[in-house]
């Protein structure tokens, strides 16, 4: 009759065949590749010796091609909680080392079963993807798993943030699991993401590339837009996730924890020098957020994408604030299809977890092209429009510079929703700028006089003191102060502590249907 400690001892034993994923030698294939494990991933990730895994002795019911006879230690994927600064996540990690960490009935079980305890428990759910694909031996249920992983992506959004982290190769159908999370982290060198592989592209249409230039994380940081941040290694892009996690809620129901501010003067004398009076004079938005957010910080999202529009996480006095703002010195601040939809999805993710949006205006207005009409600028376009409007956390509007147009109306106006606009001095509020306008309505004097060129400075500057100056938008409500610019980190921290309590409703409904 064996003993307490043989059952102790074979729990060991089996506990310690389990952590040791594929063996010794996959683990070193995995090193080799410039790699780590699953659970080595999760050690960098979360506090210290904060990891508690669940569901370790799971294993798949597959027994054609022989799949009876073979093992998968944890079932290729480590599942549990832990912590990040003291706070509670939830994540898996797909291991390579065993079946290269491919999707079969049981893995996706594991996957969905801590998704569901996040979602109970009102958790951030954290997925470390590093997997070959569906595990084509267990047939359509390993479909039916990404399916299962999938519909807890969508019904658990804007409920508990989502964040993937490609650790390697995530290709074909499991690929819209990233795609419907809240944020996509990418490893350069490492980490693919396609639906179909070079292989299979060079056999259907002849066209030949690598698996990097196709799917790798400069591609998708820079063209696609599917990836939000990218690193350069392993333990960088761990980090990363948790700086994110430090300006998140734990959940929909929640505000973002504060932190201690150390700034002690508010006042930015630096603001007056770095954006230029001259409207055509381009300048970097990132060092006027520098000057008003906390210490300067700012943790900018999809930096490389559509960089005509910056969009952010930082603090004021403390607390957490998302940015977006119009970068001049590209495309000169003017909106297209790509930076309308990188701000829309910015701000529905900060309305559903109750941060606040601070938009720093300078923009010329849509984009204009026959590229971006036919690609559907006004529907793109339109989306900002929906999503301002949709959103009912706090939001207040510095306008530093232009403001034209129906992209002026677009960026966060008084009329569709906007608690607070601010406006700056030198700012130009009108329905197109002074050059455009003073060409159509002064056409007549323009032409008929003896000096042409003259008349035109006139009009122009005519046009600029009569219409495109913050005033007249003050005067009709539209503006509620024109400040100095130095003022700017001290009136949004004002203007912050009055709108904390702030509760807005909207019309019952089961949702709306946002221009896609």
């Amino acid at each position: 009759m064996s003993t307490v400690y043989e059952k102790i001892y074979d729990l060991w034993d089996r506990k310690s065949k389990i952590m040791l994923g594929g063996g010794d030698e996959r683990i070193d294939t995995q090193h080799n590749r410039g790699k780590l494990t699953a659970r080595e991933r999760i050690d960098l990730l979360l506090d210290d010796d904060s990891f508690v895994e669940l569901n370790s002795f799971i294993k798949h019911r597959a027994t054609n091609f022989g799949m009876d006879k073979l093992e998968s230690p944890g079932e290729g994927v480590v599942t549990g909680y832990g912590k990040i600064h003291g706070r509670l996540v939830y994540v898996f990690a797909q291991d390579f080392t065993v079946f290269g960490g491919a999707l079969g009935e049981m893995h996706a079980l594991k996957i969905c079963k801590i998704m569901d305890l996040a979602a109970k428990n009102g958790a951030p759910i954290i997925g470390l993807n590093d997997s070959g694909g569906a595990r084509i031996q267990e047939g359509v249920v390993s479909l039916d798993g990404y399916g299962q992983i999938f519909y807890r992506n969508a019904i658990y959004s804007g409920v508990i943030p989502q964040i993937s982290v490609i650790m390697g190769p995530c290709a074909g159908g499991a690929v819209y699991s990233p795609a419907i999370t809240d944020f996509v982290f990418m490893v350069d060198t490492t980490s693919q993401m396609f639906i179909t592989g070079p292989k299979v592209i060079e056999t259907v249409t002849g066209e030949k590339i690598s698996a990097e230039n196709l799917g790798g994380a400069k591609v998708h940081s820079s063209i696609s837009g599917c990836a939000h941040f990218t690193s350069d290694s392993e333990p960088e892009v761990l980090d990363e996730v948790r700086k994110l996690i430090s300006f998140l809620p734990q959940n929909n129901t929640e505000k973002p924890q504060s932190m201690e501010c150390l700034e002690e003067d508010d006042w930015r004398e630096d603001l007056l020098d770095l954006v230029p009076l001259n409207g055509t004079k381009v300048y970097d938005i990132r060092k006027v957020l520098e000057q008003v957010l906390d210490q300067g910080y700012f943790m900018e999202v999809q930096k490389d994408y559509a960089k005509n529009i910056v969009v952010g996480f930082g603090r004021i006095d403390g607390n957490s604030v998302g940015v977006v703002a119009n970068q001049p010195k590209v495309m000169a601040g003017g909106l297209d299809i790509n930076s309308s939809d990188k701000t829309s999805r910015f701000i529905r993710f900060c309305d559903s977890f109750n941060i606040p949006i601070i938009t720093f205006e300078d923009v010329t207005g849509f984009f204009p092209g026959v590229n971006q009409e036919h690609g559907g600028i006004i529907r793109h376009g339109a989306k900002i429009l929906y999503a301002y409007s949709e959103a009912t956390v706090p939001k207040i509007t510095v306008i530093v510079r232009k403001a034209f147009g129906g992209a002026y109306v677009a960026m966060n106006s008084k009329a569709i929703g906007a608690d607070i606009v601010f406006a700056w001095p030198n700012a130009e509020i009108a329905v197109m700028g002074p050059e455009g306008a003073a060409n159509i309505i002064f056409a007549k004097e323009i032409n008929q006089s003896s000096d042409p060129a003259s008349t035109r400075s006139e009009k122009i500057e005519e046009y600029r003191n009569m219409f495109a100056n913050p005033y007249v938008a003050a005067s009709h409500g539209m503006v509620d102060d024109v400040i100095d610019p130095r003022d700017t980190r001290k009136v949004l921290k004002q203007s912050l502590e009055m709108l904390r309590t702030k509760k807005e409703v909207r019309p019952k409904k089961k949702h709306g249907n946002i221009p896609l």
